[in-house]
């Protein structure tokens, strides 16, 4: 794969989002708990009314439900059915699942239904169906007011049929309209959302059917204007520094963070933090991850990044149940 060098900034994007600290002041952690969540991976992990919910992933497991003020992990009720491959996304505290993909690799099926979880309840639910000629799985979902957005992903697993199709959700009405497409198709990635755009960074075309499972990585940065449905790419400058798919997306201070991810170049999966400056484009390297993984999704509560489980290599083994902050 031919991935170009590219200068990394420090100074101006860490400023911003570690504001008077410096980047050694914040490391990563891990945290130490009385006990474990079910290991898992191709999951979604969500801070609700301040407890953490990790959710789905291969198998059937129950949400484990993480305490930040004493350091236990509870359990929840298991989904109805195998989820996996979903950013999910918090509305009204109670968690949706969107475009998840259920069943096994490489032909993964994308659900019909949007699939919630009500913590209040301990409850899983149905909501409204999906098209069915815009089902897909691994695609970024951000919500804004009362509306998700639904960004690419793939609708056969690992296979093929990936797309750059964007969606909204209102949930009020269940009505879904078909935006503008994105510049190109991508999986295996998480949106991000900050004044009104949508930023895309990482993520592939994952391709089992051509032997490209992990390989056809996506260097450019699209951003969506939700206000005017418009896309931009950014300049070659700004792609992304560590091409990865499967990592983690959050927006802090002004500034874009992507978290672990995998790819063909190396078979542990990534430690790496990168950090985009939206303001300028330019990149920054932060401290590593204790334990590098893929498959799971950063939460940010009290100034400080959470990440769980996640695959340790590429693929799908080892499962990882350690919980890590990035903090001073």
């Amino acid at each position: 794969m031919n991935i170009k060098k590219q200068t990394v900034y420090t100074l101006s994007a860490l400023f911003l989002f570690f504001q008077c600290a410096t980047i050694e002041d914040y490391t990563w952690k891990t945290v130490t708990t009385s006990n474990s969540p079910s290991a898992r991976h191709e999951c979604g992990f969500v801070e609700v009314n301040g407890l953490f919910y990790l959710i789905g992933g291969r198998g059937i497991k129950p949400v484990d439900i993480y305490d930040v003020k004493t350091k236990t992990w509870s359990q929840g009720a298991k989904p109805p059915i195998e989820i996996h491959h979903f950013q999910a996304v918090n509305y009204k505290d109670d968690i949706y699942i969107i475009g998840a993909m259920t069943g096994k690799y490489p032909h993964e099926t994308p659900l019909d239904n949007i699939l919630i979880y009500k913590p209040k309840e301990d409850a899983w639910v149905w909501g409204d169906t999906i098209p069915e000629s815009r089902r897909r799985g691994s695609a970024g979902i951000v919500v804004k007011n009362n509306t998700a957005y639904i960004v690419s992903g793939i609708t056969d697993g690992h296979w093929s049929g990936h797309v750059p199709w964007v969606d909204k959700y209102n949930f009020n009405t269940g009505m879904w309209t078909v935006l503008s497409d994105a510049p190109r198709p991508r999986d295996h990635f998480q949106a991000a959302l900050f004044n009104n755009k949508i930023y895309c960074a990482s993520g592939r075309n994952s391709s089992a059917k051509t032997k490209e499972t992990f390989n056809l990585t996506i260097p450019e940065v699209d951003v969506y204007d939700i206000k005017n449905n418009t896309w931009e790419t950014l300049s070659e400058s700004s792609n992304i520094p560590t091409q990865r798919a499967g990592a983690s997306s959050v927006i802090k201070n002004g500034n874009l963070i992507v978290v672990g991810g995998e790819s063909a170049t190396q078979k542990t999966a990534h430690n790496a933090i990168e950090i985009m400056e939206l303001k300028t484009g330019n990149w920054a390297s932060g401290n590593k991850l204790v334990k590098g993984r893929h498959g799971s999704q950063a939460i940010i509560y009290m100034n400080s990044i959470y990440i769980t489980a996640g695959s340790g290599n590429r693929g799908g083994k080892p499962e990882l149940a350690s919980l890590e902050i990035f903090s001073k």
